[in-house]
């Protein structure tokens, strides 16, 4: 069974392990050709002024993330946590049933 949370932000972390020169990317992705090695696989996290110097534009020439990982993964894990342990007022209702 997977983690909650354990989606593509592990693929980022897989990709820098296994491709940390980035040439698998600069191939396959070469809009992001021009980006250092350490943001190459988090594009997004690169700061404005880099991204300007290799000539990328999130949104026009990558897409920007479609979820906000850390904020995903916070939910979910809180989502879990709701079905393990039930609110107090939860318990109560259901012995009353």
């Amino acid at each position: 069974m997977r983690r909650p949370g354990s989606g593509s932000s592990t693929r980022c972390c897989r990709a820098r392990k296994f491709d940390p020169s980035g040439r698998y990317v600069r191939r396959f992705l070469p809009e992001l050709a021009g980006l250092p090695d350490r943001w190459l696989h988090r594009p997004w996290e690169a700061p404005d002024a880099l991204l300007r110097a290799a000539g990328i534009t999130l949104g026009r020439d990558y897409p920007r993330p479609v979820v906000e990982h850390a904020a995903g993964r916070q939910r979910a894990l809180e989502a879990f946590a709701a079905l393990r342990d039930p609110a107090p007022d939860d318990v109560a209702e259901g012995a009353a049933a």
